[in-house]
């Protein structure tokens, strides 16, 4: 589409103003002066404009033109020595020296505004002591929002570059999820013309952040704000002509309030795409879901009202999903942290912001405190080892209290299982005494054999067998039972001797009645002789790999099973340990 506009004179006397920024204890720096919405500046005359029709966003490309940061290496290093501070169009002429094309120009001046140029605090707080003239701006060093717009503007002028300033509202620092903008201006910003179309570019929220208190700026480069795509930049910046939005359809202004805030980590961070796209979540029966797609394995982490107890957020391919479940009504802030996959360093970076209003909680779903996020399998556990998962969902549900998870070890690894729950005194011993390791060539069945009904954590963790440290976690799941019935004891305790790929066929359960026989079949190899030893003592025989034969449970209180692993040896070794009932 072409349109073509005429200009209208700049208003002079532009007012003072308000503020803008973001971020989790940083924002991206306010910036204003209140700017009157009078004679809002139009396209240049006879300038003809194509729009961005795409929007939403493509997905293609953050920028709105085809952008090699490496070709800009060279360039930008030498932007930031530049030093002039004489004149405005002393230091444009030392900064053209290394560019040669138009990009190349506005790239120069961008990064040497964003790394020169400091947020004024003290003239934001006190206006007197504020001036935005781009000759002060070079000067001290220092301006709001309006002052790095207006030096952005004169340099390109005098680059030969068009440029406008363009002003409307921010959800910069202050912004308050869900808030409306009404009255003046609370922001500044540019647009440039390149390659025979308009470009949007914020020099302010490129050059650092404010803390939440704004008494302190902290340089901080954000590639973001440069030539950023208008359905993008739009998620953040509301011009006062919304012709300046670059975008058909335009977004309308309440729609700009209700939208989602998606911070710039949002985007550098490879996301795509969150739902629900309002900023206000209302629950539905005590519960809501998030979800999030991105382009290449993320992790992800969240905070409701600063705990991540109270919900279940399971990792995708591309994403995640997130179910709350709000244990209190009211309004609650949630948070969802990410980073990349590869990242070394622990820090999760704060990318989007909800409310959630919740009208009635479901007191059902209360998790155990040791619940860990994110729940269940996923492209990071398989990462770990952990292949073709029986459950792929994070939540079991048994009815008699007992199931089994299977996995295909993809690694040479040793796994320790535990079960934790709010409700139950178990001791560590016995945590991993209600989980039994079955192993058949690359594949491992937990057994699981719960002590009562609720809500149980299965913590799973792993290390190489070659590894002599210690295991490192590697994931959990849910599992609930609601059959009070339920009530299962622990399997038998095994000792060293006890191989992996032994197994117990019967009896499973490690407390065995008094004064009655019990069948006993084990599974081992390698072995010349196996004996029970009760008050009396009881060999196995051997048949088709299978070590069986029963025992008489009277007058004892444990029952031992031990192993001759060489028929010359006189010596036995414990490998199972039996508890019997009291009479």
């Amino acid at each position: 589409t072409q349109v073509t506009v005429e200009i209208h004179p700049k208003d002079t006397t532009p007012q003072l103003l308000k503020k803008l920024s973001f971020g989790k204890g940083t924002a991206p720096v306010p910036l204003f002066k209140r700017i009157a919405r009078k004679n809002i500046p139009s396209r240049p005359e006879t300038m003809t404009t194509h729009f961005f029709p795409a929007y939403p966003w493509d997905k293609s490309s953050l920028k709105s033109m085809p952008v090699d940061l490496q070709q800009f290496e060279k360039l930008d290093a030498y932007a930031l020595k530049v030093t002039v501070k004489n004149s405005v169009e002393e230091l444009v002429k030392a900064l053209l020296k290394q560019a040669r094309t138009d990009l190349e120009k506005v790239r120069a001046i961008w990064m040497w505004i964003c790394h020169h140029i400091e947020y004024d605090i003290v003239g934001y707080h006190n206006k007197s002591q504020l001036s935005t003239r781009p000759i002060d701006v070079l000067q001290t060093g220092k301006s709001i929002c309006e002052g790095y717009a207006g030096l952005f503007e004169q340099m390109c002028s005098i680059a030969g570059i068009q440029c406008m300033k363009l002003s409307g509202f921010s959800k910069g620092y202050g912004y308050k999820i869900g808030q409306t903008f009404t009255g003046d201006s609370d922001h500044a910003w540019n647009a440039v013309y390149l390659d025979g179309r308009w470009h949007l570019l914020d020099s302010t929220w490129g050059s650092g952040t404010v803390d939440d208190s704004l008494t302190k700026f902290t340089f901080r480069y954000n590639e973001f704000y440069f030539l950023t795509h208008p359905a993008l930049f739009v998620n953040s910046h509301f011009p006062d002509n919304s012709n300046w939005q670059l975008l058909k359809p335009t977004l309308a202004l309440k729609d700009f309030e209700n939208n989602m805030l998606h911070k710039s980590n949002f985007y550098m961070l490879g996301l795509l795409t969150a739902h629900p796209e309002t900023a206000v979540i209302q629950t539905v029966n005590g519960t809501a879901s998030v979800s999030v797609d991105c382009r290449s394995a993320t992790l992800f982490t969240f905070k409701l009202k600063g705990t991540d107890e109270h919900g279940l957020m399971t990792l995708k391919k591309h994403g995640m999903k997130l179910d709350i479940y709000p244990q209190k009504t009211g309004s609650h802030k949630l948070q969802i942290f990410a980073k990349p996959s590869k990242a070394s360093e622990e820090v999760y970076n704060c990318v989007l912001e909800y409310v959630v209003e919740c009208k009635s909680v479901d007191k059902a779903m209360r998790f155990p405190k040791d619940l860990h996020q994110p729940v269940g399998p996923s492209w990071f556990t398989e990462r770990q080892g952990f292949l073709r998962p029986s459950h792929p969902d994070p939540i079991i549900h048994t009815n008699d209290g007992r199931c089994s998870v299977t996995f295909t070890l993809g690694k040479d690894i040793s796994i320790l299982a535990s079960l934790h729950s709010d409700d139950s005194s178990l001791t560590e011993d016995m945590r991993r005494r209600h989980i039994m390791q079955i192993h058949r060539g690359n594949q491992i069945e937990l057994k699981i054999h719960l002590p009562h009904a609720g809500n149980f954590v299965l913590k799973i963790y792993a290390k190489k067998k070659s590894d002599p440290g210690n295991y490192d976690y590697v994931f959990n799941y849910l599992i609930t039972c609601l059959n009070t019935e339920a009530k299962w004891p622990a399997f038998p305790q095994s000792y060293s001797k006890w191989a992996e790929d032994y197994e117990i066929l019967e009896p499973l359960s490690g407390l065995l009645p008094v004064n009655r026989n019990i069948q006993f079949k084990l599974k081992m190899h390698g072995i010349a002789k196996v004996l029970v030893q009760a008050e009396n003592t009881y060999p196995l025989t051997q048949s088709r790999g299978y070590w069986e034969g029963t025992c008489n449970t009277s007058g004892c209180r444990e029952v031992f099973v031990m192993v001759h692993e060489n028929a010359n040896h006189s010596f036995y070794s414990h490998v199972l340990k039996y508890d019997v009932e009291t009479q």
